[in-house]
């Protein structure tokens, strides 16, 4: 079986640098100009705004019931990584709100905007990109995947809107504006400091052990597998070989899954530009797609 519960150093310490430059966005940028940020980031900032709670505060009592909430729907590395991620961007929050960081731009919002999706979307790419969350609305997102079939993607594009739209109650129209600069800037930055510009990848992957890896990336990532029978050129030796479409934070919790179970396997990491039909979801235990 796959070492699920492998928690490594590396991943942490990256997951602790992405939570920094986000913190650091939200405090310097984000708070100083009075941008509003989706998911329940948007929302400890709504209620520093309403009730002056510090969000360094506020972030932790907001994840604690959807943590609680979503421990089971969570693989046991994700759910340790999450709780970090969030534990250390509330730490960071509480440290750059007490630092005194002056970043001058002249009072141009529109340099603001993208300053805050920059920071945004490189910290929050840092974080992904080494299989943690920093919990929130991707908790919530995750189980209405699993239990309703819906996208995450879909979930966290409604989820903010709703975040952003009551978020209305503290900035003015100009400044939601250029909060949806920054969140643009924010999108395109994270998917490129995950895995480059593509929004998914494709595994191929030839091993001995085809069916167990398998089952592995069906139970962890509720990701479909499709087998191909290939034959060698040299040996003719015949196998077996499966695709399996991922988004892109998925791809190196598969890689590990793999490895794991087969370090001699071949794998072999290709590029989706795009995916056309529900095909590629037929065996998936959930029927998930690409979010």
């Amino acid at each position: 079986m796959a070492k699920k519960e492998s928690i490594q150093f590396k991943d942490l310490f990256m997951i602790f640098l992405g939570c920094c430059l986000y913190g650091l966005g939200l405090a310097a940028i984000n708070i100083p100009n009075h941008l509003a940020e989706g998911g329940a980031t948007g929302i400890t900032l709504i209620f520093r705004a309403l009730f002056r709670i510090d969000p360094a505060y506020s972030t932790i009592l907001i994840n604690i019931p959807l943590l609680a909430i979503g421990y089971r729907f969570l693989g046991k590395r994700a759910l340790y990584y999450t709780i970090f991620g969030t534990l250390m961007l509330s730490m960071c929050l509480w440290i750059w709100q007490r630092v005194p960081i002056n970043i001058d731009i002249g009072h141009d919002m529109f340099i603001a905007g993208i300053l805050a999706g920059l920071a945004g979307g490189f910290g929050s790419g840092l974080v992904y990109r080494f299989g943690g969350t920093t919990g929130g609305t991707d908790v919530i997102a995750r189980i209405i995947e699993q239990k309703r079939g819906v996208p995450m993607g879909q979930t966290l594009f409604a989820l903010d809107a709703v975040v952003l739209t009551i978020s209305l109650c503290y900035i003015d129209i100009r400044q939601m504006m250029y909060t949806l600069l920054a969140a643009f800037v924010f999108s395109r930055i994270v998917t490129f400091t995950q895995v480059g510009s593509y929004a998914a990848r494709g595994i191929l992957v030839i091993s001995d052990n085809y069916q167990l890896i398998a089952d592995e990336l069906m139970e962890q990532l509720q990701r479909g597998a499709s087998f191909v029978h290939v034959q060698g050129a040299y040996s003719k030796d015949k196998k077996k070989m499966f695709f399996c479409v991922l988004a892109p934070n998925e791809l190196s919790e598969a890689k590990r899954i793999v490895d794991d179970l087969d370090p001699h396997a071949f794998i072999s990491v290709v590029d989706v530009h795009e995916v056309i039909g529900e095909g590629f979801t037929y065996d998936s235990p959930t029927g998930k797609k690409i979010s």
